[in-house]
């Protein structure tokens, strides 16, 4: 089923569309075509969804109809919008124009390469110590087959007491352990997704999840978020999941992944509310959890609202920790959990206890091992952010209030442009389109601030060095395979 966006809705979205450059050479139709182009460039504006009718747009900019009449022919004729009759119009790109997000190689390790691609730190000193300790204590399972396709009881607990220091009472009943997260939202997808299933994104969101759900060759629908203020926009979002009532949707609401949005504890109790309403399954990833900063006060567990099992977490060790250690979770009810388990054997049978009894270790120096971490990161951050100000100050940027990375606006939408050059001044990066449907994030980059702040100082400075040469089109960059994104 196609979403649909209100007048009042895209009226809030196009903003100050009057105030666009070139507004005084232009009529207010082009204005207005030239406004509605940029929401999909950005990707704030899906593609696919239904543009309200003409009087109602008018209506809700307070303009005449015949403008918008303008504005929608202007629209047409540029490939942004399609129309037929007695049925309304839809957004598009021209050409019907797609960037995938899936066909991603492993590199060859390059160490005069910065790897701005991977959004994930380097293992703490904890890790060996934590790794001798497992093995004092794989003895004891030695005797057993060492098939756990649930966890070993020790991590599941773990966890369970994690999440219910959190306020969200759990048994380890609850909890399933897997090979990372994405393994869990693999295995969810697998249990709670039909094959051509229709599941609700945020646009961006994480490449490797599109990638999941093109495998498992669902129909994507996407609520595209806002660059400034809690991202998600509470009207649109709900409208989203009430008119196209998927199957599942997938959501990041702490520290959205390219983002760092914090979803608000009210719009967390409202869209469980309305998903339940609307038959639709939350996938809540948890990835980022562990790392607020600045002392952002967290809002409840998402899953704190749900009284009917329509909330299935999942998180991991990756980001807090660490990316080799493969560890996961699935945190839903106990008969969802059995059923995993079950749907499991057909994949991996289950996670390597060494690994498990390594991140049973790491998790009883949770508090410490955090703690660093944020401290790591917080000075990072701001090396980023400070040399992003000096070198590139017309890129705009957010400090977010947690997570591990920063979602650029450029200066125009030069996003895989600038990353194929970046390649040849030995920079990897992520460009705006690989978090999104459609070509659209062309104007966005993701910047994480994992690597020690020298190297974040030195990438931008590689960066703004050929910034300027795209304007001036200074060399031809070789294509390459495209790198992991994490």
């Amino acid at each position: 089923m196609t979403s649909q966006v209100r007048g009042v809705q895209l009226a809030r979205l196009l903003g100050q569309w009057h105030a666009l450059p070139g507004r005084r050479r232009s009529p207010d139709y082009a204005a207005l075509a030239a406004a509605v182009r940029g929401l999909l460039a950005d990707g704030r504006l899906p593609l696919g969804v239904r543009l309200p009718a003409e009087r109602e747009l008018a209506e809700a900019l307070r303009i005449s109809r015949t403008t918008v009449t303008a504005a929608y022919r202007q629209l047409r004729e540029t490939g942004h919008l399609a129309s037929r009759r007695g049925a309304g119009s839809w957004t598009m790109l021209p050409g019907t124009h797609r960037v995938a997000s899936t066909g991603l190689w492993t590199p060859l390790d390059d160490r005069d390469m910065i790897d701005l691609g991977v959004a994930a730190l380097a293992a703490p000193p904890e890790l060996v110590p934590a790794a001798h300790a497992a093995v004092e204590d794989l003895p004891r399972y030695l005797s057993g087959a060492g098939y756990h396709p649930t966890g070993i009881i020790e991590l599941r607990e773990a966890v369970a007491r994690a999440y219910t220091a959190r306020g969200l009472p759990t048994s380890a009943e609850q909890i399933m352990v897997t090979s990372g997260t994405q393994h869990a939202l693999d295995l969810v997808l697998r249990l709670a997704l039909a094959p051509g299933g229709n599941v609700l994104v945020e646009s961006p969101t994480y490449p490797n999840a599109l990638a999941a759900l093109a495998a498992r060759r669902a129909r994507i629908s996407t609520h595209g978020l806002a660059v400034d203020g809690p991202g998600w926009d509470a009207d649109l979002l709900l409208g989203s999941v009430r008119q196209t009532r998927p199957k599942l949707a997938y959501l990041i609401p702490e520290f959205q992944n390219p983002t760092g949005h914090l979803m608000p504890a009210e719009l967390r109790e409202r869209l469980v509310a309305t998903a339940h309403a609307a038959g639709t399954d939350l996938v809540i990833d948890e990835s980022f959890v562990d790392l607020p900063l600045d002392g952002t006060p967290l809002p409840p567990p998402t899953a704190v609202f749900d009284r009917h099992s329509r909330v299935i977490s999942i998180g991991g060790m990756s980001k807090p920790y660490w990316g080799g250690l493969r560890i996961g979770w699935v945190r839903a009810s106990a008969p969802q959990v059995q059923r995993l388990a079950a749907a499991r054997v057909g994949v991996d049978m289950a996670s390597p206890v060494l690994d498990q009894l390594v991140a049973v270790h790491l998790l009883a120096q949770a508090p410490a091992i955090v703690a660093a971490r944020r401290d790591q990161l917080v000075t990072q951050r701001d090396a980023l952010l400070d040399v992003l100000a000096e070198r590139l100050p017309d890129w705009r940027v957010e400090v977010p209030r947690g997570g591990v990375t920063l979602w650029a606006e450029l200066d125009g939408p030069i996003s895989s442009a600038l990353s194929r050059a970046a390649e040849e001044v030995g920079v990897r990066l992520a460009p705006g389109p690989r978090f999104g449907l459609d070509g659209t994030l062309e104007r966005f980059l993701r910047l994480p601030f994992t690597l020690p702040a020298a190297d974040l100082v030195e990438a931008v400075g590689r960066l703004a060095a050929i910034r300027y040469d795209l304007d001036r089109g200074a060399g031809r960059p070789r294509w390459r395979e495209p790198a992991v994104i994490a």
